[in-house]
């Protein structure tokens, strides 16, 4: 069972990376797909994050970046660079996932 964990840990730390998606609007699309982080942008303003929890449970995340909000996370991304959060996403409830989104690639903690 470790191994099954630790080789999917493996390819999603070195597999392809997750790409930004920016969409207009406060609500990311669905269903998200896997591998992708939709950046959701109103009026020019950045609202949240969205992905799909790379655990592999199904689940959608939205993560808030607005700072009046508690949590909230920063998003670090250039033009053709993959995102980076902070900080580490933990899911207290569902599957309980903890891990952290660097440079497009999610490391385990």
């Amino acid at each position: 069972m470790r191994i099954g964990f630790w080789l999917r840990s493996l390819w999603q730390r070195h597999g392809p990376k997750r790409r930004l998606v920016v969409v207009e609007g406060d609500t990311p699309p669905a269903p998200i797909p896997s591998r992708h982080v939709y950046l959701c942008r109103d009026d020019g303003d950045d609202w949240s994050v969205a992905m799909r929890c790379p655990c592999g449970c199904g689940d959608d995340l939205e993560l808030m970046l607005l700072k009046e909000v508690k949590p909230n996370w920063s998003l670090k991304t250039k033009e053709y660079e993959a995102p980076t959060l902070r900080p580490s996403v933990w899911r207290k409830s569902g599957c309980g996932s903890h891990f952290w989104l660097r440079n497009g690639h999610i490391h385990w903690c």
